[in-house]
C-alpha cells in the first residue's frame, strides 16, 4: 500500500502534494501492517493489489482465475487483515483528498486579486458588481434568500464516531506537512504521531456492537455543531460582509441570518418507534445544553480580550449602569467578582457567565437570575458593542462581539430547529379512535376525502375541545397526542423556533394536513382569537414522495389554500408554506429520469398554485447522499432548482455520510457552505430577472415528457412487473446483511414485511451501490432517450442542443454519467452469480447490462465524448485509480456472502463470517465514497 492512487496531472505542483500525502500515509499503513502482522501480511496485501491492478489494465481469464484462487485460499485470519488493510487504506486516501480540497482553497486565497476561486462568495459578489447590480437590489436579494440544511439520522453513515475522531486527528496532523517552518525533528515527531494514530485506527473496531439509540444519533449530530459549525457558520457571514464592503464600499449593509441548520434527529418518528415524545424532549434539552455551553466558553474567552481599563478609556454610562444592576440582582456562586474594578467589560462578562450558568441549571421557576430568552443575551452583547465603539475599539467589536452576536442569532438557545415527522396513517388512526370515542364519527377512516375535509374544517372552527381527560385512548393514540403536548411545552421552554414544522410522510390528501392542525388546536398550537384572527405556531408540511403523490400535490395544495381555516394558519409564518419533495421514493418508484422530470413538474406547478393564492412556498428537498437518491454537491443541488421556485426559501436534507464528508473538517465545511451561499445568491439574482416566455424550453419539456414516460415503463417493467426481480435483488446484493450493520436506530423497512413496497429507499440504493450496479442512478434512462432519438440524426442533434442550452437536461445527463462511471458491470456480474435461480439471474443481469450499454452509448452521442466522464477528467481518473483497490473487497464480499448464506441455510450462523461481510461493506463504502 505504498503507491499513491491519484497519479493524474503529473506536472501539477498541487497534485504532487496530494500524491505526496497519499504515499506518506500509505507508507505509514505499510509500517503498521508489518508491525501487526509481519512482512508476510504486507506482502500478501501487495500481491492482491498488484493482481487487481493488472486485471484492470490487462484482463484475462487465467489471471482472473488465479486472482480468485488467491482470494479463496486466504486463511480466516489473513482474510480479515486483508479486508481491513484495504478498508483503512481508503480511509487514509479520503483524508488526504479532503485535505487537498482545503489546500486548493488556500492556494486560491494566496493569489487573491489575481484569481478568485469559482463558486466562492467573493466570486458571486464580484460578478454582481461587474454586472452593475445596484446595492439596493443586492440588499433585496439578501433579504429574500433562505437556506436551511437539515441533518437527518438516516442510516447511511457506516463510520463510527470514534473512527471519525481519529480521522480528524490524522487530517490535522497531515495538514502540518505543508508547514515550511517545521524543523527536521518536528517532522520526525509528526510522523511518529501519525504512525501512532494509524496504529490506533488499526486496533479500533470500526463496527458497532449495537445499534445506536436515538439519543446516540442526536449526540452524533451535535458533534458537528460542537466541532465545526458553531465556528464556521459565522465565518461564512463574515466573508460575505467583507466582500460586500470590498466591492460596494459606499453602501451600508445588513446581512440577515439566511443560512442555518436544522435537524430531524430525535424528531423523525416515521417508522421509528424509538422516537417518542420523551425522546424529543430529551433531544431539545441536549440541543440547549450545547448552545449554552458554547456561549459560556465564548464569554470566558472574551474576558481574555476585553481588558480595556477605565484608567485609559471612557465606557458608556449604560454599561456601568448595567453592571450596577447586575451587582444588585445576581449572586455569584463564587464571591470573587472580577478582581480589577477598572476593567468593566470583564466585570460585566463575569455576571453574564453567571446568568448563562443559571440558565443551564434552572429548573422551572428558579429564583436565580438567568437569560430567559436569547434576545436578553443579545441585549447585553449589543450593550457591550455600543460601549466598545464609543471609545473607538471598533476592531474588538467587529472581531469578537459581532461574531458572538451572529452565533446567538443563528443558534439561539435551541441550537437548531427540530422538525417532527410522522406517517399520515398514524394521524388518521388516532383521529379515527378519538372521534369514535367522542361520538362524532363512528368510522372516520372510511369517510371520503371530501367528508373528512368538511368534518376537520368544522372541528377547527369549533372552540370546544375534542380530547377528554376521562377517555381512555390506546397507547398509539396517546403517543400521537403526547407529541403535540410536548411541542407546546417545548415552545414555552426552549422558544418558539425550537419546533415549528410538522412533516407528514405519504401525504395523499388535504385531510392529512388538516388532521395535524386539529391536533395542534387541541393543545393550543392553533387557536382562533376573539377578533377572528388565527394564531398558529406549528405548520403542517406535506411530504410528497411517490410519482403518484407528486402528480396529486398541486391539487392537494389548491384545496388547502382554498380552505379559510387552513389559509389563515399560514399568516403566522410570514405567508410561507413549506412543502417537502422526496427524491428517494420517487426514484425508487419511477426511476431516476422520471423522478427528476416529475419533481421539476411538481415544483413548477406547485409554485403556480401558491402564486394564485398569494402564498410563498418554501421547498424542502429530501435529497440523499447517493446519486440514486438525488445526491449531488450542495451548490449544484441549489442551482438545479428552477429559479422561480426559490422565493420562499430552500431546505435540503443532509444525510448520513454526507455529514462527515462535508462537515467533519472546518475547511471542508466552510467551502461547502461558501459554495452554497454563492449558488443561493446567484439563483436569487436569476429569479429577479424577468423570465421571458421561452418557447424553446417548452419544446424541450415536451421532449423530456415523452422520454420520461418510456423510461418509467422500462423501469417499472423490471422492478415491479418481473416476478423474479425482487428475489434476484435480495440474492445478488448484500441487502439482507446491510440490515445487520447496526448503523441506524430506524428499521430498514416501514413495516415488518418482505414486500418491495415496504423497503426503504436507503437500503435499496445502498445495496445496489455495494454490488457496483448503482442501478437506481441510471437504469431505464437509455430506453427513454432511445424512444425519442430512434437513431435519427436530427433527433440526436436536438438532444445535443438540449444538453448545450438547457441546464436541467445537462445536469441530468452529467449525473447519469457520474453513475455510469462509478458502476462496474464486470464486478456486478460476480454478484449476479449468487442468484438462486441461475436462469432468471442470467436473464435479469443481461437485461441490466444491455440497458447499461445503451445508456452509455446514447450519452456519448449526446455529449460528443469518447468515454464516460471525459468532461470531468479528475473524477474519471479518481474512479479509474480507485477501482483496483475496491475490486478485492468486492470479490471477497461475494465469496463471504456465498459462504455465509450457505451456512445459514444449514442453521450454522457464523458470527465471524458475518463480521467479515460487514467489514467489506464498510470498506467498499469508503472506497466508493458513498453508501445510500
Amino acid at each position: 500500500m505504498t503507491e499513491a492512487t491519484l497519479e493524474a496531472n503529473q506536472g501539477s505542483q498541487s497534485h504532487q502534494l496530494l500524491r505526496r500525502d497519499v504515499r506518506f500515509l500509505g507508507n505509514i499503513l505499510g509500517e503498521v501492517l508489518i508491525h501487526q502482522g509481519g512482512q508476510k501480511l504486507l506482502d500478501l496485501v501487495e500481491q492482491i493489489r498488484e493482481m487487481s491492478k493488472t486485471l484492470r489494465s490487462a484482463p484475462s481469464d487465467d489471471l482472473l482465475r488465479d486472482f480468485k484462487n488467491v482470494i479463496r485460499s486466504l486463511s480466516p485470519g489473513d482474510r480479515h487483515n486483508v479486508i481491513r488493510a484495504f478498508a483503512i487504506y481508503f480511509q487514509l486516501v479520503n483524508i488526504a483528498e479532503q485535505n487537498h480540497r482545503i489546500r486548493r482553497k488556500r492556494d486560491y486565497e494566496r493569489s487573491a486579486g489575481e484569481n478568485i476561486q469559482p463558486g466562492s462568495i467573493e466570486f458571486i459578489v464580484a460578478e454582481l458588481r461587474k454586472s452593475n447590480v445596484p446595492p439596493d437590489q443586492l440588499q433585496e436579494i439578501l433579504n429574500s434568500i433562505s437556506l436551511e440544511l437539515v441533518m437527518t439520522a438516516h442510516p447511511t453513515e457506516a463510520t463510527r464516531r470514534v473512527v471519525l475522531e481519529i480521522h480528524q486527528r490524522i487530517a490535522n496532523d497531515v495538514m502540518q506537512l505543508d508547514n515550511p517552518a517545521l524543523t527536521h525533528r518536528e517532522r520526525e515527531q509528526l510522523r511518529e504521531k501519525l504512525v501512532g494514530e494509524v496504529l490506533t485506527l488499526w486496533q479500533t473496531d470500526e463496527l458497532r456492537d449495537r445499534k445506536p439509540t436515538v439519543l446516540d444519533e442526536v449526540r452524533n449530530g451535535l458533534y458537528y455543531f460542537d466541532e465545526t459549525l458553531f465556528e464556521v457558520l459565522p465565518q461564512v457571514y463574515q466573508e460575505l460582509e467583507r466582500c460586500l464592503k470590498k466591492y460596494y464600499p459606499d453602501a451600508s449593509w445588513r446581512v440577515p441570518t439566511f443560512l442555518r441548520f436544522g435537524s430531524w434527529i430525535g424528531g423523525d418518528r416515521d417508522g421509528n418507534p424509538s422516537v417518542t415524545a420523551d425522546i424529543t424532549w430529551e433531544t431539545l434539552t441536549l440541543h440547549r445544553q450545547l448552545a449554552l455551553k458554547k456561549y459560556e466558553q465564548q464569554l470566558v474567552e472574551l474576558m481574555k480580550h476585553l481588558s480595556f481599563s477605565t484608567n485609559i478609556v471612557n465606557v458608556t454610562p449604560e454599561l456601568l449602569a448595567s453592571i450596577e444592576a447586575d451587582k444588585a440582582n445576581i449572586t455569584l456562586k463564587t464571591e470573587d467578582v472580577w478582581r480589577n474594578d477598572k476593567e468593566p467589560y470583564r466585570i460585566k462578562l463575569t455576571y453574564m457567565v453567571e446568568k448563562i450558568l443559571n440558565t443551564q441549571s434552572s429548573k422551572g421557576k428558579s429564583s436565580a437570575v438567568k437569560y430567559n430568552t436569547p434576545e436578553e443575551l443579545l441585549e447585553d452583547l449589543r450593550l457591550i458593542e455600543r460601549s466598545l465603539r464609543h471609545h473607538y475599539a471598533d476592531y474588538a467589536a467587529d472581531l469578537y462581539i459581532c461574531k458572538l452576536i451572529r452565533q446567538v442569532e443563528l443558534f439561539g438557545f435551541h441550537l437548531a430547529g427540530l422538525d417532527v415527522r410522522q406517517h399520515s396513517k398514524e394521524h388518521e388512526a388516532a383521529m379515527h379512535e378519538i372521534l369514535a370515542l367522542a361520538n362524532i364519527a363512528d368510522n372516520y377512516a372510511a369517510l371520503s376525502e371530501d367528508d373528512k375535509i368538511a368534518l376537520l374544517t368544522k372541528l377547527l372552527s369549533d372552540p370546544r375541545p375534542l380530547l377528554s381527560p376521562y377517555a381512555e385512548y390506546s397507547e398509539s393514540t396517546t403517543e400521537v397526542v403526547n407529541v403535540y403536548k410536548t411541542i407546546k411545552a417545548a415552545q414555552a421552554e426552549f422558544g418558539r423556533k425550537c419546533i415549528t414544522t410538522y412533516l407528514i410522510s405519504m401525504t395523499q390528501g388535504a385531510s392529512d394536513l388538516l388532521e395535524v392542525l386539529v391536533f395542534a388546536k387541541e393543545v393550543g398550537l392553533y387557536r382562533r382569537q376573539a377578533d377572528g384572527t388565527v394564531r398558529c405556531t406549528l405548520q403542517p408540511s406535506p411530504l410528497f414522495e411517490t410519482i403518484d403523490d407528486l402528480h396529486a400535490a398541486p391539487g392537494i395544495m389548491e384545496t388547502l389554500f382554498g380552505i379559510p381555516e387552513y389559509r389563515d394558519s399560514i399568516l403566522d409564518f410570514n405567508n410561507v408554506q413549506e412543502v417537502m419533495l422526496g427524491y428517494s421514493d420517487s426514484n425508487k418508484d419511477g426511476g431516476v429520469l422520471t423522478a427528476n422530470w416529475e419533481l421539476r413538474v411538481a415544483l413548477k406547478e406547485l409554485t403556480k398554485v401558491a402564486k394564485r393564492h398569494n402564498v410563498k412556498l418554501k421547498f424542502f428537498h429530501g435529497r440523499g447522499g447517493a446519486l440514486g437518491r438525488g445526491g449531488m454537491p450542495l451548490n449544484r443541488s441549489i442551482m438545479a432548482q428552477p429559479p422561480e421556485t426559490i422565493g420562499g426559501g430552500i431546505k435540503i436534507t443532509e444525510q448520513g455520510e454526507v455529514l462527515s464528508s462535508r462537515y467533519a473538517l472546518k475547511g471542508i465545511a466552510y467551502r461547502s457552505l461558501e459554495q452554497a451561499t454563492s449558488a443561493l445568491i446567484a439563483s436569487a439574482n436569476l429569479a429577479r430577472q424577468e423570465q421571458a416566455d421561452n418557447a424553446l424550453e417548452r419544446e424541450y419539456e415536451e421532449i423530456i415528457r415523452s422520454i420520461s414516460e418510456q423510461a418509467q415503463k422500462k423501469y417499472q417493467d423490471l422492478i415491479f412487473r418481473d416476478p423474479d426481480f425482487y428475489t434476484f435483488f435480495k440474492e445478488s446484493t448484500p441487502l439482507p446483511e446491510i440490515g445487520e450493520l447496526k448503523i441506524g436506530s430506524r428499521p430498514a423497512k416501514r413495516k415488518n414485511s418482505d414486500r418491495f413496497e415496504d423497503l426503504r429507499a436507503i437500503p435499496w440504493v445502498f445495496a445496489w451501490t455495494q454490488s457496483r450496479y448503482l442501478l437506481p442512478a441510471w437504469y431505464a434512462a437509455g430506453t427513454g432517450l432511445q424512444s425519442y432519438s430512434q437513431g435519427k440524426p436530427e433527433r440526436v442533434q436536438k438532444l445535443k442542443e438540449m444538453y448545450a442550452n438547457w441546464s436541467f437536461f445537462s445536469s441530468m445527463i452529467d449525473n447519469l454519467q457520474m453513475a455510469l462511471g462509478k458502476a462496474d458491470l464486470l464486478i456486478a456480474q460476480e454478484y449476479a452469480q449468487m442468484a438462486g435461480n441461475a436462469e432468471a439471474g442470467k436473464r435479469i443481469f443481461e437485461q441490466i447490462r444491455s440497458e447499461y450499454e445503451l445508456t452509455s452509448k446514447l450519452i456519448l452521442e449526446i455529449t460528443g465524448q469518447k468515454e464516460i466522464l471525459d468532461n470531468q477528467p479528475v473524477i474519471q481518473e479518481s474512479i479509474r485509480l480507485r477501482n483496483p483497490y475496491v475490486d478485492p473487497l468486492s470479490y471477497l464480499q461475494v465469496q463471504l456472502l456465498s459462504e455465509l448464506r450457505g451456512r445459514r441455510e444449514s442453521s450454522d450462523d457464523n458470527a465471524d463470517l458475518l463480521r467479515e461481510v460487514l467489514l467489506t461493506i464498510n470498506g467498499i463504502a469508503a472506497g466508493l465514497r458513498n453508501t445510500g
